[in-house]
């Protein structure tokens, strides 16, 4: 097709009533390698969008127009409602300015600025996100109910992997400099392959429990079930209060977890189980409060053995204070309230 043709066809689909990115999209499903770019559609259909009639070419005489207009402003705008990826340069010549004028108009007229997609967990469904609203009302309001109650009868662990060695973050190697000087360098340093399983349960005070994995074991129902047996006798040694109160007790949905072995056992228990939504690290205190604190500690240091390892864990555990523990739970109370705000969306920023 000839690209008058292809201009026909785009101010067919502006006039039905089809976003640039949308007939981009039939004309490639039809033509192939055939159809225009996608800067040449939102070029067009800008063009018909604002009134344009002709299918023909502008004259070519003189410099290409670079002030700052209305109209010009206007087609920038459209453009970008249509497709937030558009580069600068993809712009620039759709419109026919420069990139110093594209970016006058982006930053300074429309107020607009390009910011990196934010990393979620999951892509949550509308479902999901109405489990995460509806348990977090359930939580927040039995938490305000009798904060301190809550906060005595609660339990809750997670598991993670603990590296032989891992990187620094890169906020952890700046360095204060003179201004003639230049960045510092450090080679990146990618995770180690050795690393331990860590199993953790923690209640207000303290650590209650954490169990290495064995290598070459996995944690399995029947296992994480033993783990529930040793944890309820630590809890009758170091909690005696306890006994005669129902452990509010909170995991995530991982498969050994919540497995038929692992249920039974809990009701065995006589624990009330705080139920967790699918897909939500960030209403979990492990993920939002304990395991990250621990990580940032270890970033940077080099074990040579499990032994090593195991050791700089529960040294870097024993030396945390009672209140650090207490702060995690009540941060829970902030993370539901802000789930609930958001409608189910993820918490963090």
């Amino acid at each position: 097709m000839e690209n008058i043709e292809h201009r026909a066809v785009i101010k067919f689909f502006v006039k039905k009533g089809l976003k640039p990115i949308e007939i981009h999209n039939e004309m490639v499903n039809v033509l192939g390698d055939d159809a225009p770019s996608k800067t040449t559609v939102c070029k067009w259909a800008a063009e018909f969008q604002r009134g344009r009639s002709s299918l023909e070419d502008d004259p070519r005489s003189g410099r290409p127009k670079s002030a700052t207009t209305e109209e010009t402003i206007n087609a920038v705008h459209d453009m970008v409602m249509d497709d937030r990826r558009l580069t600068k340069r993809e712009i620039a010549e759709a419109v026919g300015i420069s990139d110093e004028r594209v970016l006058h108009i982006l930053h300074d007229e429309l107020r607009l600025r390009k910011r990196l997609a934010r990393w979620v967990p999951h892509s949550l469904t509308l479902d999901q996100k109405r489990t995460r609203v509806k348990l977090s009302q359930e939580h927040l309001a039995r938490f305000q109910k009798n904060k301190t109650d809550f906060v005595r009868r609660f339990v809750t662990m997670d598991e993670t992997w603990v590296y032989h060695y891992d990187s620094k973050l890169r906020q952890q190697t700046a360095e204060w400099t003179e201004p003639s000087c230049s960045a510092p360098k450090q080679v990146k340093a990618s995770k180690s392959s050795k690393k331990v399983m860590a199993s953790v349960f923690w209640d207000a005070k303290r650590i209650l429990l954490i169990d290495y994995l064995q290598t070459g074991k996995t944690i399995t129902g029947e296992y994480y079930k033993n783990l529930l047996d040793q944890l309820d006798k630590k809890i009758r040694e170091e909690r005696p209060g306890l006994l005669h109160k129902k452990i509010i007790y909170h995991q995530d949905n991982a498969p050994a977890h919540i497995s038929d072995v692992a249920k039974a056992k809990l009701v065995e228990l006589k624990y009330e189980r705080l139920e967790h939504p699918p897909y939500s690290p960030d209403l979990a205190p492990f993920d939002f409060h304990l395991f990250p604190h621990l990580k940032k500690f270890l970033r940077g240091k080099r074990f040579s053995s499990h032994e090593e390892v195991i050791a700089a864990v529960n040294g870097y555990f024993e030396g945390l204070p009672e209140s650090h523990f207490r702060d995690g739970i009540h941060e829970f109370e902030n993370r539901w309230k802000k789930c609930i705000a958001l409608k189910g969306e993820y918490t963090e920023e």
